[in-house]
């Protein structure tokens, strides 16, 4: 069985994004990473190959800025880096680039991926997700944050990123998936609050549709507290590989764990997710087996 894992990425300096962290969390369990290096405006090449592992393959990319709408473009360079995998590979597993796996996991992954192997009808892996916020101390707890997503998928040419590039389709429908019991971590929300606004200004320009606006620039720091609506402690430990980013971190975030910021419909919802495990009437990018 073999494993390959890919993802996209650009301006991963100037966005302050875990790129290092992210790769090497899974390159114990792939055998090979592919890297599709967008046009960038900073030396993200030069911290892709600091990883100094054979295993890894950079390809070049130039985006096409003018796919705004729904953020398209995304999924345009997962299915570019997507399509370099090896043909002798047999499963493909997707990181974005501030996604991170915890070393806990990675048995877990392989087991699974050993399990349905000669399962046609499996066609990704469903993995369960933690949201990071403001800090590496606390998760977003709320329905804002999607729980599950597909990051393991066959290594099918048929297979697309959907949307935005946060699940996947075959022909146009949803995948069949397993669920296994392994948590990506994503710390696109951890940053300082300057480069969050930042990115958060950046990322506009690519769901903003097709008539060429573009937000206002800013010296403004990004104000964590006021866009929380609901937070819960993180009491587990932190992959390996991100203790030495946790160790440099310079600010320092207000928050209130018991505020909620929620509509009365959407703390009912909250609760009976809380007490049941059950996350009602959420919209699910597979279906599962």
């Amino acid at each position: 069985m073999k494993i390959s894992g890919f993802t996209f990425v650009r301006n991963a300096v100037k966005f302050d994004f875990p790129l290092v962290e992210s790769i090497t969390s899974i390159l114990p369990i792939v055998d090979e990473f592919i890297v599709s290096l967008g046009n960038s405006e900073d030396d993200t090449s030069a911290l892709i190959q600091s990883i100094n592992s054979p295993k890894i393959k950079i390809v070049h990319s130039v985006w096409d800025d003018s796919l705004k709408t729904g953020g398209k473009v995304l999924a345009v360079e997962t299915d570019k880096a997507f399509s370099y995998l090896s043909a002798e590979s047999d499963w493909a597993f997707y990181l974005q680039a501030d996604e991170v796996v915890h070393e806990k996991y990675l048995d877990t992954i392989q087991r699974a991926a050993r399990q349905y192997l000669n399962h046609p009808k499996v066609e990704g892996l469903l993995c369960k997700y933690l949201h990071f916020y403001g800090t590496y101390d606390y998760v977003g707890d709320s329905r804002r944050w999607y729980n599950r997503e597909i990051r393991i998928i066959r290594n099918d040419k048929s297979i697309h990123s959907y949307l935005d590039a946060q699940g996947f389709r075959k022909n146009g429908r949803k995948l069949t998936v397993k669920p296994i019991d392994a948590y990506i971590y994503h710390y696109g929300w951890v940053k300082p609050p300057f480069i969050q606004m930042q990115k958060i200004n950046n990322a506009a320009n690519f769901w903003g549709g097709d008539n060429g606006t573009k937000p206002a620039p800013t010296n403004e720091a990004f104000n964590y507290f006021n866009d929380a609506d609901s937070l819960a402690p993180f009491t587990g430990t932190h992959p390996e590989v991100m203790q030495e980013r946790i160790r440099q971190k310079n600010w320092e975030v207000n928050v209130d764990v018991n505020r909620k910021r929620m509509s009365l419909k959407d703390i009912l919802l909250y609760r009976i997710e809380k007490a049941t495990g059950k996350r009602l009437f959420s919209y699910e990018n597979y279906k599962i087996l």
